[in-house]
């Protein structure tokens, strides 16, 4: 993919939508030196100093500085300002693909002219919850259509929050204000989304990732080399991953799991990346015993730790689909069964894992033309929450109300405490086997009768189970054993950790403590089942060091490294990651001291597109 119209787009569309979405809030009297207006209500009007706005408007802004005081404007206008792009380029992406339902696209035109098509076809667009006649009425008007086609967006961003929930919320979330405005002018940044990014760019559902990749850029080369907060973690240590070396992570774990259980598969003629086990031993560390259990796809759990926009999960997604294709599933079951029952993947990065979420929905509407009208779905990747802003007052009340909630009052306590720093640690979070048990019984709770009119949004607690409902699905996902587990981790030194970090590091992993990818490299083990298998991507700094001495035995002597290729420097160099040298490796969770490992050199490749050659030479 030629991503240089995507590396001069995205880190320009980072800052303007940021003021964008500044200037909104200042409208609405929340400004940056911290001074928020007070708002007067008086009937149906609010208003903010000489500002008149309607009273749903005074309200949402009111929810809008609530956010503000407690989390700061900086951290609310980022937000609100990376969910609003992340939505335009997922609006971009459907339009394209014929994806919206109604047939005409939001941003653009198929025509020559420069007016959105759903501009041109405002009062006839099938858009649930657009009011017909205020859009008639201002169509009309004439002079309108800036006010129209905000209406049109808001509409769009409804109709999609049934399928896309995690990425759209429903109108009359807070979120609504900081819409930018002007969004027909030439120089608005969605107008620059259209134009800048040739439309033969979207054809993969890769592009979701470049965009991301290239987004964060200027912030993640302002805090390298610093120590890095919390909050910015996500920007210091993402790095996309080459599309080559996820296909051999993915075809070398679930690829070589599945040819384990039916060698006369024909899945090894898709696989270019593929390495098979040694022909003089056929038998070893050829992935799980072959029961009936894992001969069933439905029972092969993939899950990566750090899923960032969500490129390794969609490559998996196209294999599971080859494979329930070749096990003989009606074509229309298999997107859903591979959604709710394959893939798993979290984050720390909350608008990462958006774009994880709606990349491999995207995939699956690829196959299922329904998949978008089906909002029982439910996926299971999300941003791993932390329960540092739990009102425990009010949680402790609503879940006292709930039946059954006095009884598992102690186990919810216990999980929001392990969930405090979640936006720190992340997916090497450990769920205490005792903890892990009582899980099923506080989701049970929480969930109330079948009727829902016992739970904790019944009893007013809609903040706390916003937050709790998915801290226990988060909870479900690292307390399960899964029998691929696959990921290009975060890389960070300890001099880029901050203090917790390091300690939490120092004290859970001791082994691996100097790098968080190595730190991955223990904990992804800890998730896999026994002979599942572990494909990854790290920096080669473990394979030398003496620091990671101790770390090299513990794999030679509990694992079985089934192959590694030895990519050194360049490997990540379509992103400018020139000075990174790392190396791709899969591993079993079983030691076979006999088995003979593939090991592939590629440090002397000048280039990624040259590695990848060099590899394919190698195994081919």
């Amino acid at each position: 993919m030629n991503t240089a119209p995507i590396r001069a787009y995205a880190p320009k569309a980072r800052k303007e939508f940021f003021k964008a979405v500044t200037e909104r809030a200042a409208q609405f009297g929340i400004h940056g030196d911290d001074r928020i207006e007070p708002v007067t209500f008086t009937g149906d009007v609010a208003m903010i100093g000489s500002r008149a706005f309607s009273k749903k408007g005074g309200m949402l802004r009111e929810k809008l500085a609530a956010r503000v005081r407690q989390k700061g404007y900086e951290p609310v206008m980022r937000a609100g300002a990376d969910t609003w792009f992340n939505r335009f380029v997922a609006i971009r992406y459907m339009e394209l693909h014929d994806f919206l339902g109604h047939g005409y696209r939001v941003l653009s035109n198929p025509g020559e002219s420069d007016i959105p098509e759903i501009l041109e076809h405002a009062t006839d667009v099938d858009l649930p919850d657009l009011d017909r006649k205020q859009a008639a009425a201002l169509r009309l008007a004439g002079d309108r259509d800036n006010d129209l086609y905000r209406m049109l967006i808001l509409a769009q961003c409804s109709a999609l929050n049934k399928a896309m929930p995690f990425l759209f919320e429903p109108i009359d979330h807070e979120t609504e204000l900081l819409l930018p405005d002007n969004l027909l002018h030439t120089r608005s940044p969605v107008r620059q989304l259209v134009t800048d990014i040739d439309e033969s760019l979207w054809e993969d559902v890769e592009i979701i990732g470049w965009i991301y990749q290239f987004y964060i850029s200027e912030k993640k080369d302002r805090i390298i080399g610093k120590v890095v907060p919390s909050r910015d973690i996500p920007a210091a240590t993402q790095l996309f991953t080459p599309n080559w070396i996820v296909k051999y992570m993915v075809e070398n774990t679930l690829g070589r799991l599945c040819l384990a259980g039916h060698p006369a598969s024909t899945l090894k003629d898709r696989m270019a990346y593929y390495i098979p086990p040694e022909e003089s031993d056929p038998d070893s560390a050829a992935g799980p015993d072959t029961t009936p259990e894992f001969l069933d796809p439905e029972q092969i759990r993939f899950f990566d730790p750090a899923c960032g926009s969500g490129h390794i999960l969609v490559e998996a997604y196209d294999l599971f689909r080859a494979i329930y294709l070749e096990r003989g599933y009606q074509t229309r079951d298999i997107p859903r069964l591979i959604l709710e029952k394959n893939l798993y993947g979290l984050d720390i990065d909350d608008r990462a894992a958006q774009l994880a979420g709606f990349a491999v929905l995207m995939r699956a509407r690829k196959n299922d033309r329904r998949i978008l009208d089906r909002p029982d779905v439910i996926l299971n990747i999300q941003s791993i929450v932390t329960t540092r802003d739990l009102n425990m007052d009010g949680l402790v009340t609503a879940v006292s109300k709930l039946n059954g909630g006095k009884g598992v009052w102690n186990d919810i306590r216990k999980l929001t405490d392990l969930f405090l720093d979640a936006d720190t640690f992340g997916s090497l979070i450990t769920i205490p086997d005792d903890l892990a048990a009582r899980l099923p019984d506080i989701a049970s709770v929480l969930a109330g009768d079948p009727a829902g009119h016992d739970d904790l949004f019944s009893y007013g607690a809609e903040q706390e189970a916003g937050v709790l409902v998915p801290v226990v699905r988060q909870a479900m996902i690292l307390a399960g054993t899964y029998d691929c587990v696959v990921a290009n981790p975060p890389y960070m030194g300890t001099k880029g950790m901050n203090p917790d970090l390091k300690r939490f590091a120092r004290d859970r992993f001791p082994d691996s403590k100097s790098d968080l990818c190595t730190v991955f490299i223990e904990r992804n083990l800890e998730l896999t089942k026994t002979k599942g298998l572990v494909g990854m991507i790290t920096m080669q700094s473990w394979m030398f060091l003496s620091s990671f001495e101790r770390l090299r035995k513990k794999i030679l002597d509990h694992h079985t490294i089934l192959s590694m290729a030895h990519l050194g420097a360049r490997a990540f160099s379509s992103i400018g990651g020139e000075v990174v040298s790392t190396t791709a490796f899969v591993l079993e969770n079983h030691p076979d001291p006999h088995y003979k490992g593939a090991y592939i050199r590629l440090v002397d490749g000048g280039s990624e597109a040259e590695k990848a050659t060099m590899f394919k030479e190698a195994i081919h």
